[in-house]
């Protein structure tokens, strides 16, 4: 079963942690010179497989006792919280252009350039925290693959007017604050049980 409320909590968290991140800006990138459905299907892809990969370690932190689970997931979240009110403005990293427009050279560029990028990244970090902490793997992996895959979206077609009316420093603000949150709250719950 599926839970709604779970889902719309992780879908926030982890779509606000990922828009400032330099993925987003990768696939402004790509987006700008390719045809957006072939991007997109290469880069929804790669976030598929993270999403399955985080969720998969998540689950496996279930089987801990739950004051443990939270305490680690508090840590992890605070952590978190850190790495994005203190990280500066990231390079624009390079990126390879395919030969030509061909669906298999433009997806799979923007595929292989999302799974290295991403792998180990603070969303799937996240992603694996909040399985761990929600004990719901399909409802928790269905929320942050909707998230990448709309961030991703936003960026591949509409990141410029996005980033012009939205300032990054309060994007990234904001995903921290809610980071930070989750982290207390967390670590409240290690302690109160």
């Amino acid at each position: 079963m599926i839970s709604i409320t779970v889902m719309a909590l992780v879908f926030g968290v982890v779509f606000l942690a990922e828009l400032p991140d330099k993925t987003a800006l990768a696939g402004l990138v790509l987006g700008t010179r390719y045809r957006a459905s072939y991007v997109f299907a290469g880069v929804a892809a790669a976030f598929a497989v993270h999403v399955a990969l985080a969720v998969a370690a998540g689950s496996v932190l279930t089987l801990l006792p739950q004051q443990i689970v939270h305490a680690i997931t508090g840590v992890l979240f605070l952590a978190g919280a850190a790495v994005l009110l203190l990280k500066k403005g990231e390079d624009e990293e390079e990126v390879r252009d395919p030969a030509n427009q061909s669906f298999w050279k433009v997806s799979g560029a923007g595929f292989m350039l999302i799974l290295v990028a991403e792998f180990g990244d603070l969303t799937q970090i996240m992603t694996a925290n909040l399985a761990a902490r929600y004990d719901d793997p399909l409802s928790v992996g269905l929320g942050a693959v909707l998230a990448l895959w709309a961030v991703a979206g936003l960026g591949i077609v509409g990141g410029k007017a996005l980033m012009k009316r939205v300032p990054l420093e309060l994007i990234t603000k904001v995903a921290a604050m809610l980071m930070l949150a989750l982290g207390v709250w967390s670590l409240y719950e290690a302690v109160a049980a």
